[in-house]
Order: C-alpha cells, then sequence, then structure tokens
C-alpha cells in the first residue's frame, strides 16, 4: 500500500485513503532551496511522508492537522547542543552531581526543542558516558518529547585540554576522568573505537582550546596532526564523522587537513584554515548563539577570571569568518550550542547567521539541507517529500523577509508524532 502511495505521490495525485494523518499547509516551503510554493496537503502514513500535492485537499476522513493559516516547512536541524546540561559556571557540580542526572535535564530540554521546531540534534560532548544515549532510546522508543539525537558521547581530548577535567586537585581530576583523553595516535586511535563500542553516532573531539573551560593555555591546537589524522581514519573506518571543537586558526587548519568532517566554532578561522577546510569538504558550523550566552553569562558574573579573559579575547571575532567561507565555497552548516545558553531558544543563530553576512535563504537551508547532508542523512530528513521522515513545522510569517519568525513556532511534528 505505501508503494502505491507514493507511486501515487510521484504522478501528482494524492492517496488520502490510506494516509493515517494529514496536513493542510498553508504555505508549504517543501525545500528551503526553491521558496515557499503555497498551499498543499501532505499525507503521513507510520512515520513517514507519503505524498505532497499542491493545493488543499481535505480528506473525508482520517486525523486531520489544519494548518491552511500557517507556513509549513521541514523540521529544523541543529549540529551542536549538549542537552543534558544547562548554562552554568558552576565547575564544582561535576565533582557533586551523578551522571544520571543529565538525563533529568535532558528530559526537560528535549522537549523545549522539540516544541522550538528542532526535530533533529547533534549532542556533542556531554558529561557522563551514558546519559544522551538513554535519551535517544527514550525519545525514539516514545517516553519522551524531543528530537532525533545524534549523540557523541563523551569528547574525545588531550590530557588536561579543553574537555578533560580541569581545575581540581590531582586526585579529584583522576576521579573525574570519563576514560576517553589520549595521547599519540595509537591510544586516540583506540579511544575512538571506545566510543563507537559504547554506541556513538558521531566522534566529538577538542581539536583546540576552549572558552568556557578551566584550560587556559589559549585556543589553538591541542592534539598532534598524527593524533588527529588516527581519529579520523578511525572513525570513518567505522562509518562514523567526526566533529571538532576548534576556535583558533592553525588548529582549524590541521583539523580539517586531518580529514575531520565538522569544524565547529572556527573562530579565528583565517585564509588558510578556509582553504584547508573547502579542500578536504569540511563543513563549518559556527555557533553563534553560544557567544550570546556567554555574553549574558559574563554580565551576570557566572564564570571564573579564567573563563572571562577568554571571553573577552574572542568576542570581537565572532561571526567573522562566516562571509568568507561562503565566497570560498565553504558549507555552513546550522549548530548553536545550545546548553551554553537555554535551550528552546535555538533560533536566534538565525538573526545571528543573517547578520554576519547569509542570505535567509542560505539560514534556512543551513538548518535544512547543508545540515542534513553533513550529518550524511540527506534522504532522510531536511525536506518535506515523499520517502523522507515526517520531520515538519508550522509557524506564522515569511522565513525569507524575516528569519526571526521561526523563534516562534507553533506546530511540530518530529518522525510521524505530533508533539503536544
Amino acid at each position: 500500500m505505501k508503494k502505491l502511495a507514493i507511486l501515487a505521490a510521484l504522478l501528482g495525485t494524492a492517496s488520502p485513503a490510506i494516509a493515517a494523518e494529514t496536513i493542510l499547509a498553508g504555505n508549504l516551503i517543501a525545500d528551503t532551496s526553491e521558496g515557499p510554493i503555497g498551499p498543499a496537503t501532505i499525507t503521513v502514513d507510520d512515520g513517514r511522508i507519503v505524498s505532497v500535492v499542491k493545493g488543499i485537499n481535505r480528506p473525508a476522513d482520517g486525523i486531520v492537522h489544519d494548518l491552511s493559516d500557517k507556513t509549513v516547512m521541514p523540521g529544523l536541524i541543529d549540529m551542536h547542543v549538549h542537552i543534558t546540561g544547562d548554562p552554568s559556571g558552576d565547575y564544582w557540580k561535576a565533582a557533586t552531581t551523578p551522571d544520571s542526572w543529565g538525563v533529568i535535564v535532558g528530559v526537560k530540554n528535549a522537549e523545549k526543542t522539540l516544541k522550538a521546531g528542532f526535530t533533529t540534534v547533534r549532542d556533542l560532548g556531554p558529561r557522563g558516558s551514558d546519559s544522551a544515549f538513554v535519551l535517544r532510546r527514550g525519545i525514539a522508543e516514545g517516553y519522551v518529547q524531543g528530537p532525533r539525537i545524534i549523540a557523541s558521547g563523551p569528547s574525545i581530548s588531550i590530557v588536561g585540554g579543553h574537555g578533560d577535567v580541569n581545575g581540581f586537585r590531582p586526585d579529584v581530576n583522576e576521579l573525574l576522568d570519563d576514560g576517553f583523553n589520549c595521547t599519540g595516535a595509537v591510544e586516540c586511535a583506540e579511544k575512538v573505537r571506545l566510543a563507537s563500542q559504547n554506541g556513538s553516532d558521531v566522534i566529538k573531539i577538542t581539536a583546540t582550546g576552549g572558552v568556557l573551560s578551566q584550560q587556559g593555555r589559549g585556543l589553538e591546537a591541542h592534539f598532534t596532526d598524527a593524533e588527529m589524522k588516527s581519529i579520523a581514519d578511525t572513525a570513518h573506518s567505522l562509518g562514523l564523522k567526526v566533529a571538532a571543537h576548534a576556535h583558533g586558526a592553525r588548529g582549524i587548519e590541521a583539523a580539517a587537513r586531518a580529514g575531520i568532517d565538522t569544524i565547529d566554532h572556527g573562530t579565528y578561522a583565517d585564509e588558510r584554515a578556509l582553504r584547508a577546510m573547502k579542500a578536504n569538504g569540511s563543513y563549518f558550523v559556527p555557533t553563534l548563539a553560544a557567544f550570546e550566552g556567554v555574553r549574558q553569562g559574563m554580565a551576570e558574573g557566572r564564570y571564573t577570571p579564567v573563563v572571562n579573559a577568554k571571553i573577552r579575547e574572542v568576542m570581537d571575532q565572532v561571526g567573522e569568518p562566516i562571509r568568507p567561507a561562503l565566497d570560498m565555497g565553504v558549507k555552513v552548516a546550522f549548530g548553536t550550542d545550545a546548553g551554553v545558553f537555554p535551550h528552546g531558544e535555538n533560533a536566534m543563530e538565525f538573526r545571528l547567521l543573517v547578520n554576519a553576512g547569509m542570505t535567509p535563504q542560505q539560514a534556512l537551508s543551513s538548518a535544512t539541507l547543508v545540515a542534513a547532508e553533513a550529518l550524511g542523512m540527506e534522504n532522510e530528513i531536511g525536506r518535506i517529500a515523499p520517502g523522507y521522515s515526517a520531520d515538519i513545522i508550522a509557524f506564522d510569517g515569511d522565513p525569507y523577509a524575516d528569519v526571526t519568525v521561526l523563534e516562534e513556532v507553533d506546530w511540530v511534528m518530529a518522525r510521524g508524532r505530533a508533539a503536544n
């Protein structure tokens, strides 16, 4: 029956008799690169889009979602979140809070994220070895509401670097070590294999120093070239992509040359770094919203002097590489670093991307088509088309004229389940 429905969709006719649910769209954006196409009828069965037909065709029976006064588009994708954590400068909490608490926090944040219109997120480097994996399963099996989670598990980092525990007594640091630090190419390959064994969908590394850790030794490269190449090659041999937290220009360049799939933050990316990203096909995930979060945190006195010094160092540079990256043909994918700021506010990134030089269409595609491609899921998500996952959102207004309309999403469906 599903094959008949898909055939009917390709022929331009609906097959409402087999559709479990019908969505009436007032103005459909099926593909963000093509813009709105006007009123349309979408049929959904068993979590997948069965047909997309122009015009409003209300069925005689079945579940109908009447969004005929709304703009409808694919669910949004955030390539960089920390869904099991909330904004905090209280580093000592790592020593007092059980890892399992992250699941409770994650349930709260997953619902907020979903209702904000984000139906897929990539969770990168949580505290706790399996909190995001547990949440991923709970959402997939329908126990709790939330987006599809592509989860990395703990970050792979150098000893004492960003991503490792810092700032405690040596015996406390050792106690809190999550077991994913490495030194040398062989040990780093081993950690990738361990992450794969534990259930990682993607590998995250901290390729350079970071802003919000107690590690205060700059923002340049942490791993050696051989270590990063080993990580990338090992991950790819296992069918896994690699995301690199990276701020400093030479660390970004080294990560791209090593074959890292996404460069997240990319704050100081210069021409050499961007050329390496273009040559190696690395995607750029700018996470501009993170810096709005740290600006607010600094104003509230949330951070330590070590962190405040790094925030002051980077703020004037935020967003500067975006226009040169686009001009050079580097693909920019949407990511926010939610968790540094409150979850559910992810869509502020659209406004920041446009302010940094992207067109509204480029910003919309960064959170749909480009992000789906960066995940290797371009045939599953990022469009509203027959055979795709039924990840769909609705809202008022025209995002091509004003991207901030996406900050108020009214209706969400993820994998065929309407959020409530």
